[in-house]
């Protein structure tokens, strides 16, 4: 155990290094260019922007967070259900997967205005909007997963007169984790994203709104913070999506450590 936590601390010490280096030389540059804040602010005007505004940010954090876990959550119901029904049936699966596939072909640009057309500009057509764009990835990842079942087992259980529920259940779900939580994984990602492109085309609070409002006023040091939030964002519940998926699945822990080892 101490040994896979010396080497999860290792994967984040050169990624930190580079980062650290990375603002340091941002900040010589602005400082030796003479680069007007407006334009390119240094990293310790952002970190001055965390410490003035921290209530406007954290405020506009709240309602972003919530769009997005609302919006995933969602996303991951729609997502096995569709993906269920796509395995289970041929005719589903000609029906429906083609759809799935020219849901995603459809442009964010051009259905964003839509929804607030049709939805107004509360809540409902962010979390809606946040949904579609974390629907695909796990629609699709469950269908690959409970797919990947081994055949031998299923047909072992067939002939010990397991009834379809428990050949679902036993040998199938199974089967299928490992690839619902990668695509869960990918899904929560994208939801940030989701979610501030909703606010962006219209909204009058969340991220997107404070850095479109932001940047209008030439206040670029409020928009990296915003940008920086967001990154943050991503990556906690990118690590807390593989958290639950450690918990669920303890044994894909030891497969990674072999593996790495």
């Amino acid at each position: 155990m101490s040994g896979s936590t010396s080497r999860g601390g290792w994967r984040w010490f050169w990624p930190l290094v580079i980062l650290l280096l990375f603002f340091l030389a941002w900040e010589g540059w602005v400082r030796l260019a003479n680069t007007p804040r407006w334009m390119l602010p240094p990293p310790s005007a952002i970190v001055d922007s965390f410490r003035t505004d921290y209530r406007l940010l954290l405020g506009h954090t709240r309602v972003t967070l919530l769009e997005v876990m609302l919006g995933f959550g969602l996303a991951l119901a729609a997502g096995l259900i569709a993906g269920v029904a796509i395995d289970s049936s041929r005719i589903l699966e000609r029906a429906i997967y083609p759809l799935i596939i020219a849901s995603q072909t459809i442009p964010m640009v051009a259905l964003a205005p839509l929804m607030l057309i049709w939805f107004g500009y509360g809540l409902f057509p962010k979390i809606l909007l946040t949904a579609l764009v974390g629907f695909f990835p796990i629609a699709v990842n469950t269908v690959d997963g409970l797919r990947s079942a081994d055949r031998e087992v299923i047909a072992l259980l067939r002939t010990m007169g397991a009834t379809r529920w428990q050949r679902f259940t036993i040998a199938r779900i199974p089967a299928a984790l490992p690839l619902i939580f990668s695509g869960a994984r990918v899904a929560i990602t994208f939801c940030v994203i989701g979610a501030v492109f909703a606010e962006l085309v219209g909204s009058s609070e969340g991220l997107g709104y404070l850095m479109q409002r932001a940047a209008a006023q030439f206040q670029t040091a409020r928009v990296f913070a915003s940008i920086v939030i967001l990154a943050l964002m991503g990556i906690g519940l990118f690590g807390l999506v593989s958290l639950v998926e450690r918990l669920v699945l303890p044994w894909r822990a030891f497969v990674t450590d072999a593996r790495d080892g």
